[in-house]
């Protein structure tokens, strides 16, 4: 574990309200542990930015089951990257629309490539990526 530092930082008190509001309606414990947050999300958007790292992504996708093809199109996209997609989850919200869930974890890049084509399958109501990293590095 690397040691701890300890900083200060110069801010207006009016942001600092805000942020202070921001952090107790997401029941961080103090200031140190959402700054910490904040940072490791920048680390994560430079990380995803450069395209090169390993990293992790959640597919969600909604749709309806009944447009001719889509469910096969979609399975298809899965098969053919079946390296990348390391999980799936199907709901099926009612007697029309399903969402499903994948998993991907790969090159940023390749994320958001896989992520692109499933999204833009015709018949796909909404689809959105949500990029992570894999943990590693991150302290």
């Amino acid at each position: 574990m690397s040691d701890t530092i300890r900083f200060g930082i110069s801010i207006d008190s009016k942001l600092l309200d805000s942020f202070d509001k921001h952090i107790e309606d997401k029941g961080y414990a103090n200031r140190s542990e959402a700054l910490r947050d904040l940072i490791r999300a920048a680390l994560i958007d430079v990380k995803w930015e450069n395209g090169e790292e390993e990293m992790v992504g959640t597919v969600t996708l909604v749709y309806n089951h009944h447009v001719r093809d889509l469910s096969d199109k979609l399975t298809e996209h899965q098969h053919v990257h079946h390296h990348q997609i390391i999980s799936t989850l199907h709901v099926h919200l009612d007697a029309h629309n399903c969402l499903e869930v994948l998993v991907i974890r790969g090159k940023a890049r390749e994320i958001k490539q896989i992520s692109d084509e499933l999204i833009g399958v015709k018949g796909v109501k909404h689809g959105k990526l949500v990029m992570t990293a894999t943990g590693q590095g991150l302290h």
